[in-house]
């Protein structure tokens, strides 16, 4: 990267103060969409489980009329081979030959009993996946119109704060080149571990600003004198002046206009 060009520390601070407005601003905009794309992405993972769910519930239903239909012809089987028994029995030479034969009618007739108990179940089964396809159908068609109205919901928000957004972020951009590495990067660690993302702040009635402790006389001096960068040594915020402040809001807010 090459070397940013070495400004007196009233202009770091100048340039900070300004960085700190762009980015509060930036953050108005994206907690304007809130949670909102995040609610249309979980909205979008139920609408995908569901339709999964969906065509499985319907896959099973398939196979389950395929399986009916395989022991239906084999009812079939069995009682074509009943009948090929019982008219064998009618020329059978001796009871060894008549019992055996019967044995096999008994076993063809359990065979049929026991399709017949299995497609009773499959068609229980069959109505109550029913039962369930159609619940899952009903939600999946209420998470759908849900996430086709978060998603236009979420457009328009985003046709509305695009290109103001990105005009934002350029900006940020530029003001972050003005920057030393070491100093923006205090800035940015600084303003990652405080809620509202204020790193930069001025001097509000002796304390800093959002901050019920006072700064000590002699240290709103310092800062006033703009000689060297100071922090607030309970929040660890960078601290400005409010006369430089207000210039510097003044500025920003003859950018902002013209959005």
């Amino acid at each position: 990267m090459a070397n940013k060009k070495e400004l007196s520390v009233e202009d770091k601070l100048r340039a900070l103060y300004a960085l700190q407005l762009v980015d509060s601003k930036i953050d108005e905009i994206r907690n304007v969409r809130g949670e909102l794309p995040l609610e249309v992405e979980d909205l979008e993972d139920e609408v995908a489980g569901l339709s999964t769910r969906l065509d499985k519930l319907k896959s099973d239903l398939e196979a389950i009329d395929v399986q009916i239909k395989e022991k239906k012809n084999a009812i079939d089987e069995h009682k074509t081979s009943i009948k090929k028994y019982l008219d064998q029995q009618k020329n059978v030479r001796n009871n060894r030959e008549f019992n055996s034969l019967t044995k096999e009618v008994e076993f063809q007739e359990l065979e049929i009993q026991l399709a017949e108990k299995h497609i009773k179940e499959m068609k229980a089964s069959i109505e109550h996946k029913k039962e369930v396809l159609g619940q899952t159908k009903e939600k999946l068609d209420s998470k759908q119109h849900h996430l086709k109205h978060k998603k236009a919901e979420l457009s328009d928000i985003m046709a509305e704060t695009e290109k103001e957004e990105n005009f934002l972020i350029g900006k940020s951009e530029e003001f972050q080149e003005k920057i030393e590495d070491r100093l923006l990067a205090a800035y940015t660690r600084i303003r990652t571990s405080v809620r509202n993302g204020l790193a930069v702040v001025s001097i509000e009635r002796g304390a800093s600003a959002g901050s019920f402790f006072t700064i000590p006389p002699q240290t709103q001096m310092e800062i006033a004198g703009r000689k060297k960068i100071l922090t607030d040594e309970h929040s660890g915020r960078i601290l400005v002046d409010n006369i430089l402040a207000e210039e510097v809001k003044d500025e920003m807010e003859k950018l902002f206009a013209k959005l």
